[in-house]
């Protein structure tokens, strides 16, 4: 699972389900709830390569040989260096790089009109019977898309597809996201369809193109891709409708 889909979970149980346990429990359960998710993925991680390895990657084991460089004391001012301010400076570069470019694509697109409707309304509703079939809204699915350069940016747009604003707004408080969520429909399995999606659903554009490197195949990238989103749209199908079924909503 994708690091960038940790404040996306965590916000989501804070927001909907955290407040089901009252008092001092209520971390403990969002924590152990939180690790639930983690455990589902990595289960549906070795499920599914557990399934490729019985079909399309079938064939004999090939070894592999791994050696260990020499074991070194840690020398701390590199560590600090490398681990703070190289990374602290990549993840601020490619989040500029990134949300960028999506606010404006989302400015664009809630500021052109086409009839009486603008174009992230139409695109909104050209995605929505999908998405509702997977139990999310065309809204959600559009953020997906568009975040896939970077999964950190998911929740701002659709925050910003919400509101149909250009910029990456920072609301004060998760209770006034949570209103915000739910005026526009969000239900508890929503959100959980969200939690599902994002734990499966396709590597973001970074990891797409570190797999095309090291591969040096397009069609293993595109296997990378679809592997996962279609797992994800699996999921979020039997689930979502498992619980109409059902009458939970």
């Amino acid at each position: 699972m994708c690091g960038g889909a940790f404040p996306t979970l965590i916000a989501i149980i804070a927001m909907f389900f955290a407040g089901v346990v009252a008092g001092p429990f209520q971390s403990v359960f969002s924590t152990l709830l939180l690790t639930g998710v983690i455990v589902l993925g990595v289960i549906m991680t070795l499920l599914i390569s557990k399934i490729l390895s019985k079909t399309i990657l079938k064939g004999l084991p090939s070894s592999f040989t791994l050696e260990l460089p020499p074991y070194r004391k840690p020398q701390i001012g590199r560590v600090i260096v490398r681990s703070i301010l190289d990374r602290t400076l990549f993840v601020l570069g490619r989040a500029v790089l990134v949300a960028a470019p999506a606010g404006v694509i989302i400015w664009i697109l809630a500021n052109i009109q086409v009839g009486d409707l603008s174009l992230l309304t139409h695109c909104a509703d050209f995605l929505d019977p999908l998405a509702r079939l997977i139990g999310l809204d065309g809204y959600i699915l559009m953020a997906f898309i568009l975040g896939f350069p970077a999964n950190e940016i998911v929740v701002p747009i659709i925050i910003m597809s919400y509101m149909a604003t250009g910029g990456m707004l920072e609301l004060d408080s998760l209770n006034e996201l949570r209103e915000l969520l739910v005026s526009n429909g969000w239900t508890w399995l929503t959100a959980v369809c969200v939690m599902l999606f994002s734990l499966m659903h396709w590597p973001c554009g970074t990891t797409c193109l570190t797999i095309k490197k090291e591969s040096q195949s397009w069609k293993w990238t595109l296997v990378s891709f679809l592997v996962p989103t279609v797992a994800g749209i699996v999921i979020c199908f039997i689930f979502a409708n498992l619980v109409r079924l059902l009458g939970l909503v």
